[in-house]
């Protein structure tokens, strides 16, 4: 379970480091929709060795504090979310897309 409260945090990361990929000058969120199939992935593998849905929603705890952490200033006032047009609205994009299909499976486990 450790390691995929672990890979909650890695998810997150990668996610807002790859949310500002551009095709030509339009931008893509594609790791926003990667990021809800990984976290669906891990909440099903973590339900898959407990019967506990707290536990199960183990990586999805992990993913959001990790998102909320990257969502505050650095030390010198660096944000990881922000951009003109659309990716004023990136830190929404990434809690919708990357959040709602796990917790669609949450409320789907038995």
């Amino acid at each position: 379970m450790a390691l995929l409260a672990f890979d909650g945090v890695l998810s997150a990361i990668l996610s807002a480091l790859l949310l500002p990929t551009y095709v030509g000058a339009i931008p893509v969120p594609v790791s926003a929709l990667a990021c809800g199939l990984i976290n669906a992935a891990l909440v099903w593998a973590a339900g898959y060795w407990t019967e506990s849905k707290r536990l199960a929603a183990l990586p999805l705890w992990t993913w959001l504090a990790t998102v909320a952490a990257l969502a505050l200033g650095g030390p010198g006032r660096d944000i990881i979310f922000g951009g003109p047009g659309i990716m004023a609205f990136s830190v929404l994009i990434l809690l919708v897309f990357g959040a709602v299909p796990p917790i669609l499976l949450l409320r789907r486990m038995r």
